[in-house]
């Protein structure tokens, strides 16, 4: 629901209804749907963010794809090698608060995982290359022998990503070259499947007349998650079961048979828990019991049962809040209230599914099919929208946080916000948790207008609102 307020920004309203249910076909979704990169959604109208994206030319022509680039740069006689340095386009200096910094754009392919640590990004796309960047620059990159990487996390050394061959590989970092990264194993390892395959119990059945060891994976793996103390990993999969790794060793514990389609997402939160979230609609959350030396997770709650597919989970730093987003482009949270957990409300912010959530802070933002990224605020029981960021023509897959340690203060908490989306760019974003005072931003943005009519640039506006929303009671 949205409405007008005096300062001619859009509002949005957190509602907290009954969760809505949508149309048969919906609970076939799976996180990564072959959306189409353009289209004419009317319904839906554009909102773009406070940076201004002018090229180079001058001017920016929203109907451009962001792949396409000029003549020169499109000749084959100018083609560079995969790992070839990429600019940067940087950006404004005087930002308002939430706004664009740079982006990356490569003819590579889709962009579908990222991961960030202090000033390393990962990103993984559907080549078979995973590129590292340092400070809005490219640092190194390598190559996987699959070409979709649908997941990426980082464990100190290590980096740990997710494929849509079923497999998980390990990298590591060269402690004498912090740009050499090596592979050093894939779970299962060699020695595990020798091991297991041994025994027949071993095997289970995966479809009719075939059967795999338990400890592989039989498609993709679409997620991956580490535990608060770091000891273990999760991974889930299209072929809805949830493994447990253990870091010491790549040892397989156990493999879960989780839900009744595709697992889209999981994320290890405090005291324990797990939550995944999957095409058939529900959210469920486990619980880890340790068991001498056994590790076993028992099903502790199903939070959501729903008609539309479940595509992304977050659960903020304390574990006191778990959101949900699904295909019909409302996230669903829930607040912890003692041992149990109970539904807060709903964020209506989308049109279009939601692909991609990410918390940090007192901020939670969502990504959407729609294009654009949300930022929400949570102020106890309520959430504020602060702004609607806008920039990419496609889909927004993925997103990642990292606080800005240069410019954060203590009465303003900054991050730099990547986004990776399925025009095949990397956006980056300075995002505030402060609200923006609208009549500030809408002198800057008059300021802006006049400025860019003068010099023939095009220009730039931002959307925001508040909106806030009670919490429901039973």
């Amino acid at each position: 629901m949205r409405g007008k307020n005096s300062g001619g920004g859009t509002m949005m309203f957190v509602e907290t209804n009954d969760i809505p249910a949508t149309g048969e076909y919906a609970n076939i979704m799976y996180s990564d749907p072959n959306l189409p990169m353009t289209g004419n959604h009317e319904d839906f109208p554009l909102r773009n963010s406070s940076a201004s994206l002018t090229m180079a030319a001058g001017c920016y022509d929203p109907g451009r794809m962001s792949g396409e680039g000029s003549p020169m740069t499109m000749s084959p006689w100018n083609q560079t090698s995969p790992f070839a340095k990429s600019p940067w386009s940087q950006f404004d200096e005087h930002l308002p608060q939430n706004g664009l910094i740079g982006s990356l754009i490569r003819e590579e392919g889709h962009i579908y995982s990222l991961a960030a640590s202090g000033d390393l990004l990962y990103t993984g796309s559907d080549s078979k290359n995973i590129r590292v960047w340092k400070n809005l620059k490219e640092f190194t990159g390598f190559k996987s022998n699959s070409g979709l990487v649908k997941a990426i996390i980082i464990s100190g050394e290590k980096i740990f990503t997710g494929h849509q061959d079923g497999k998980i590989r390990v990298w590591k970092v060269s402690p004498r070259n912090p740009s050499i990264h090596k592979r050093s194993g894939t779970l299962p390892t060699l020695m595990e499947i020798f091991k297991c395959s041994i025994k027949p119990s071993n095997y289970v059945e995966v479809r009719r007349h075939r059967t795999a060891l338990w400890i592989k994976h039989t498609d993709a793996v679409s997620c991956l998650s580490l535990s608060e103390d770091k000891q273990l990993l999760y991974s889930a999969s299209w072929d809805r079961t949830l493994k447990v790794w253990r870091m010491a060793d790549s040892k397989c514990l156990e493999s879960i048979s989780a839900h009744n389609d595709a697992v889209n997402s999981v994320v290890a939160s405090s005291e324990g828990l797990v939550f995944t979230g999957s095409a058939d609609g529900t959210v469920k959350v486990w619980r880890r019991q340790e068991k001498g030396k056994s590790t076993k997770h028992a099903l502790q709650q199903t939070l959501l049962e729903q008609e539309c597919a479940v595509t992304a989970l977050a659960v903020n730093t304390s574990g006191s809040v778990v959101y949900c987003g699904s295909s019909d482009g409302l996230v669903n949270f829930w607040e912890r209230e003692e041992k149990q957990l109970s539904h807060g409300g709903v964020l209506r912010g989308h049109k279009l599914a939601v692909l991609c959530l990410s918390a940090a802070g007192n901020l939670v933002l969502t990504g959407s099919a729609d294009k654009s990224i949300c930022v929400w605020r949570r102020d106890g029981t309520i959430h504020t929208c602060l702004s609607v960021l806008t920039g990419h023509q496609g889909p927004v897959k993925c997103l990642a946080l990292e606080e800005d340690r240069e410019l954060s203060t203590n009465g303003d908490p900054r991050w730099i916000v990547y986004s990776g989306s399925l025009d095949k760019s990397v956006k980056v974003w300075s995002v505030s948790e402060l609200a923006p005072d609208l009549n500030q931003t809408a002198v800057r943005q008059q300021q802006r207008l006049v400025s860019d009519a003068d010099s023939f640039a095009c220009e730039g506006s931002l959307s925001t609102g508040r909106a806030s929303g009670n919490r429901r009671r039973q």
